[in-house]
């Protein structure tokens, strides 16, 4: 993929009012390459890993974003990583300034693999990660998830789509 891309995010079917149905087709085995690609950073409190203000975060961020002109399917990804057991980092993908949020740049390579299993499954999807940078022969660097549903929607949709984000 060229510089700062990422697969195009396909929210044409929206069943829900929430999140769309995401279509993996695209964003396994990809090799992202961001230099100072602009993200908005988000941080939510966790108990022991679980998310207890997720859903609050996440709607001031999609707000503040569509008053400064929306989303770009384009160039959508939301990486979520935990930096304790009590709070966790959240990067969305927006070019330009959002009023009332933190702007903050990424650079590195990743590479990405879609796993399609219950939230639980979250320990090993950053483990069979951590092993596919480890089998490219380099050291594991940030891991991050792109949770493309949120547990209602994915429900829904009767699939529950991640994508992992691992640098290498």
């Amino acid at each position: 993929m060229d510089i700062n891309s990422v697969p195009h995010y396909d929210d044409s079917v929206n069943d829900t009012g929430c999140c769309p149905r995401f279509n993996p087709d695209g964003w396994d085995g990809q090799e992202l390459h961001f230099r100072d690609k602009s993200f908005i950073r988000a941080e939510t409190r966790s108990a022991m890993h679980i998310p207890l203000n997720m859903g609050g975060v996440f709607t001031r961020v999609n707000e503040h974003v569509e008053g400064a002109g929306g989303w770009d399917n384009d160039d959508m990804i939301v990486l979520s990583r935990d930096h304790s057991a009590f709070k966790a980092e959240h990067l969305f993908s927006h070019a330009g300034d959002v009023p009332g949020e933190e702007t903050v740049t990424l650079s590195g390579d990743f590479m990405t693999k879609v796993f399609e299993d219950p939230y639980r499954k979250a320990r090993d999807w950053y483990e069979e990660m951590e092993q596919m940078v480890r089998d490219r022969g380099s050291l594991p660097g940030r891991i991050y998830f792109f949770y493309t549903t949120c547990p209602k929607c994915a429900k829904h949709y009767g699939r529950n789509y991640v994508v992992g984000v691992a640098e290498v």
